[in-house]
């Protein structure tokens, strides 16, 4: 039928079908939403809205760095039809709290193809609702936001671009109205508590109460607003001069047409009648122009409608769009950042109005006049891909559609100044752990801002070169020892040259005070230093490799934090060893003395620290001879090769560290050998043992791992309370789940109720993917992926993905940063 052509690929599922076994949270403490969720809209920092399958819009990520899951039902789209003398009107979600007068989508409910009500579609950062069997017209509702990569202005727009598509198959004339209602939200998306406290969760990790005043509109009104090509309803508040955290507007327009009417008081507390009876009477609105503001517990909202007749053959295409304007996002109290996309909205530069608050309508106007431009700019970053006969469907689903995260990891992306020039960027490690930019979970995670937006990547990589060579000497509980019942452990938050776990937490000063994550002491973690120090090469040569002035500027943090990570090789062999509590990305798993993943990354890091060095001495950018340097860093690395190889070589794989005397097969053993390939470094270890060794993970920790899953569907005696068994088990799925962390030869584990060794980690595994694509095992390397894929988009996980799930049907920490590690397996290919 004519209508968007809507890629082949795009992941799809039945409007209003449910989730019959989804996963659900392993910690009940743990955020989980349940599976109702689909693609963000609204660019990268400006915050987001999720509007789901059913659709409803039900996420809301509009206050920098939290989380809110709710259900405005006013925020919808209805359409009104009349046909062959009969008319029919339905609000286009499948459900709705309150508004009795409305009628919803009577869409099916069953998850399969062939459910009534037609699909929803998503290929990020675009999504479809197709409806079919209910109108007489075909529909198809597009939605956007101005997200490609290069791009640093659009990409920043707090824009949600909306097309409809109606097409008239009959042989009579069919009449239309579609409406966007919107509740007036200023204010709301702030949080209520300025300076929360800080608590603990049964698993240590800490968090915080985020308690948004929503539904409070005293003071809101809204304005109708015209111009010559466009109409619209920006939505006001009571607040006055520089808006605060939350202050803003919202805008909802259409181009100005015939058939175009307007309702802009409406109470979406009531039954709904007031807007809901002349539009589904006959398809149009009163046309109130009432700007009378919100008493006490008083909602208000505006609703914009088009009415046309389409002849017989015929098609039309209207666009609405969504916009707001908050410009001001605020940290601890007082400790606030203006967002990217103010840059924009001044005359230049020195203008400030762009940080006015008072700008919805205007980015509205700019949204109608370019969406074709927009829409067509993503058209041709993806279809190059797209048209790739090589990679199969399911990848290149997932491949766009874990970069959803980008826009709805809580992102930061802040105003441009003379230090950013692009501004700062930050997304959190996930909601449960809501801090900005885990440095070892973007040592994977990151790949979507190297490839896509490479500018964003520097300026990441500039703020922990900035926070190195800080201290905190505040100390802080460790969570870890409360799991495991010691007594309370302190410790510092931050040490002068130790490499910080993370920019800070959106309740604080992100950026500024970094290393906020409590769990663990992340001062004593032997893998972050080297993380570092593989980052800033890898931002260096992956993006063209002639920034000098970025490797300058990060170099002395390069230095200092090897120098401290150093001090922790208490025997002298060349690299340092771990400690035993657990001190790198795997917190939860104990390691002690020299470990294969932290030692293969320092290898990695002091290769790179050497390529680096020569580099800006070359170039006259360092400051007297780097020769004693580099002749430390290579004594190093030969004493560290020869003992890394002794020590951990079992003739099949490196075992997990010296002295546990464990012989698990841990899945991420030489990840500082993908690094150092990947930047063109020498090699940590031979080629061939790169081969034994990946032939037994890909045998041990996924072939064999999922067998043994398959026959034990016996759940964990699980170490926190609150631990949880999902619908199902791998044993019933009789599929491979991915890859494990770490088991036995065999596919067993060491232990039966460990956490983290038995978890398959979504980004590790990509992560691990992307090793065996570079060493030319791409059977085994889409293997692993489509089975963590297929969890993911079939079980009701997608676009909040994990960091983990596990064979019992249970996933921890949603909405995570890792999985985009994806981008690093599609590089590899």
């Amino acid at each position: 039928m004519p209508g968007p052509e809507i890629p082949s690929v795009a992941w799809t599922w039945p409007i209003g079908a449910q989730w019959e076994t989804p996963y659900i949270v392993r910690y009940a403490s743990n955020l989980d939403d349940g599976p109702e969720h689909g693609m963000p809209l609204g660019g990268l920092g400006a915050g987001c809205i999720g509007r789901a399958p059913n659709g409803t819009f039900n996420l809301w990520h509009l206050d920098g760095g939290e989380h809110t899951f709710d259900h405005f039902p006013a925020c919808q789209f209805a359409v009104y039809e009349e046909a062959a003398g009969a008319s029919q009107t339905y609000a286009m979600a499948t459900t709705g709290d309150g508004l009795e007068r409305w009628q919803w989508y009577p869409a099916g409910q069953t998850g399969n193809d062939d459910a009534k009500g037609g699909t929803y579609k998503a290929l990020y950062p675009r999504s479809w609702y197709s409806y079919q069997d209910v109108f007489n017209a075909n529909l198809t509702c597009e939605q956007f936001s101005p997200i490609w990569p290069d791009n640093y202005q659009e990409s920043s727009y707090p824009v949600a671009v909306f097309v409809w598509t109606a097409h008239n198959p009959t042989d009579q004339p069919i009449t239309l109205s579609i409406l966007l209602s919107w509740q007036n939200m200023v204010s709301w998306f702030t949080n209520s508590e300025s300076s929360p406290e800080i608590q603990q969760r049964e698993d240590g990790s800490p968090f915080y109460d985020y308690v948004p005043p929503l539904r409070q509109s005293a003071g809101n009104f809204n304005l109708l607003v015209s111009g010559e090509r466009a109409t619209g309803i920006v939505m006001d508040g009571a607040w006055t001069e520089s808006p605060g955290e939350g202050d803003g507007q919202f805008c909802i327009a259409v181009p100005t047409t015939e058939g175009m009417t307007y309702h802009t008081r409406w109470n979406p507390a009531g039954d709904g009648g007031d807007l809901w009876d002349s539009f589904a009477g006959h398809g149009t609105l009163s046309n109130v122009a009432d700007t009378t503001s919100a008493v006490k517990d008083e909602q208000v909202g505006g609703a914009i409608a088009i009415k046309f007749t389409l002849a017989p053959g015929e098609t039309q295409e209207l666009p609405f769009v969504l916009t707001w304007d908050l410009p001001v996002t605020e940290f601890a109290k007082g400790k606030l950042a203006y967002r990217r996309y103010t840059d924009f909205l001044g005359s230049d530069s020195t203008d400030l109005s762009g940080r006015s608050g008072r700008n919805a309508w205007q980015l509205a106007q700019e949204a109608l006049a370019n969406y074709p431009t927009w829409r067509q700019n993503i058209i041709d970053w993806q279809q190059p891909i797209l048209d790739r006969p090589d990679l199969p469907d399911w990848f290149k689903m997932a491949l766009f559609n874990e970069l959803y995260d980008m826009a709805s990891g809580g992102t930061l992306w802040s105003a441009a100044s003379e230090a950013d020039p692009v501004g700062q960027f930050g997304v959190l490690e996930c909601i449960d752990y809501r801090w900005y930019e885990s440095l070892d979970v973007r040592l994977y995670g990151g790949f979507s801002t190297l490839m896509l937006w490479p500018e964003l990547e520097k300026a990441i990589i500039r703020a922990f070169a900035r926070a190195i060579p800080t201290e905190d000497p505040k100390k802080r509980i460790i969570g870890y020892y409360y799991t495991v019942g010691e007594s309370e452990h302190l410790a510092p938050r931050k040490l002068k040259g130790a490499t910080p776990h993370d920019l800070g937490a959106p309740n604080e000063n992100p950026w500024i005070a970094t290393n906020y994550t409590s769990y663990q002491d992340c001062n004593q973690w032997k893998d972050l230093p080297s993380d570092f120090v593989l980052q800033v090469y890898r931002a260096f040569v992956l993006t063209g490799g002639d920034d000098l002035e970025f490797l300058a500027e990060c170099w002395p943090a390069v230095t200092q934090t090897l120098q401290y990570l150093k001090l922790f090789d208490l025997d002298g062999d060349g690299v340092p060893e771990n400690g035993g509590a657990p001190d790198q990305t795997f917190d939860d798993w104990q390691l002690k003395g020299l470990s294969a993943y932290c030692g293969g990354l320092w290898l990695a890091a002091l290769e790179a620290a050497i390529k680096m060095g020569d580099l800006l001495q070359q170039h006259g950018k360092i400051s007297g001879s780097f020769a004693i340097v580099k002749s430390q860093y290579q004594r190093w690395i030969k004493q560290g090769k020869i003992v890394y190889q002794n020590k951990l070589w079992t003739g099949s794989f490196y075992r997990l560290d010296s002295e546990s005397n464990s012989d698990v097969v841990m899945a991420d053993q030489l990840c500082g050998q993908f690094c150092a390939r990947l930047m063109d470094l020498p090699d940590i270890v031979d080629q061939e043992f790169i081969n034994i060794a990946l032939d037994t993970i890909y045998d041990a920790c996924f072939v064999k791992f999922n067998e043994y899953a398959a026959k034990h569907s016996t759940p964990q005696n699980q170490k926190f309370a609150g631990s949880q068994t999902g619908f199902f088990s791998a044993a019933q799925l009789g599929m491979a789940i991915g890859a494990a962390n770490g088991v036995k030869p065999d596919g067993s584990p060491e232990n039966p109720d460990d956490t983290h060794q038995l978890e398959v980690w979504t980004g590790i595994n990509f992560g691990l993917a992307a090793f065996l694509a570079q060493m030319g095992k791409r059977d085994q390397a889409m293997a692993i992926t489509e089975a963590v894929v297929q969890q993911i988009y079939n079980y009701g996980l997608q676009f909040r993905t994990p960091e983990a799930i596990t064979a019992m049907g249970t996933f921890r920490a949603c909405h995570y940063l890792r999985p985009m590690a994806i981008w690093g397996l599609y590089a590899q290919l």
